[in-house]
């Protein structure tokens, strides 16, 4: 159990059996009476954010979360596969639950699921992954307007800037954090 004053951001705790995140925190000591603890929380599997004040004495119960290492196997009718690597369990989400993490999935990419109650609410990429340039139109001497970038199409379908060295077929590296190219894979 967490008390009141356990409360911090990125606190994971369960309201109305649902699992939350605490993203914003505020703390006040009024002159008089209790200490008020001001949250910000997001709802884990509906993303829905609450305000909410909480008073000195309350208790929470913390979400059971747990994280397990799988494997990205294929895309189907709006659904992305996933494997367990330990028991070879395969796992699906929709591409809600994915979201923008669908551009950096690569066949056989290994990351983290988050389940909560034995049900998948969300994904954990590795913060860099390998990709294969599938379109790069040629970068022209000269051509300033668009600065020292030009646009690409990774095997993923994402579109990105990159430095005009960067050609077809090449491997780069990407941030997943950020969306952006980090440097040329070396063979």
């Amino acid at each position: 159990m967490y008390n009141a004053s356990d409360l911090r951001k990125g606190l994971k705790i369960q309201i109305d059996n649902d699992p939350y995140v605490i993203i914003e925190f505020q703390f006040s000591k009024p002159g008089k009476g209790q200490s008020l603890y001001r949250c910000k929380l997001r709802n884990m599997i509906t993303d829905v954010i609450l305000d909410r004040t909480y008073r000195s004495g309350d208790t929470f119960q913390p979400a059971v979360l747990e994280e397990r290492k799988m494997q990205y196997l294929y895309e189907q009718e709006n659904e992305f596969c996933f494997m367990d690597v330990e028991n070879y369990e395969q796992t699906f989400l929709t591409a809600d639950q994915v979201g923008d993490a669908k551009n950096f999935l690569t066949d056989n990419l290994e990351v983290e699921i988050l389940f909560f109650e034995d049900k998948a609410i969300g994904i954990t990429l590795p913060n860099f992954v390998d990709v294969t340039v599938t379109k790069a139109d040629p970068w022209a001497k000269g051509d300033s307007v668009a600065g020292d970038t030009k646009p690409i199409t990774v095997e993923t379908g994402y579109l990105l800037r990159v430095p005009p060295f960067v050609g077809e077929g090449d491997r780069i590296t990407l941030d997943t954090r950020t969306g952006e190219y980090v440097t040329r894979v070396k063979e």
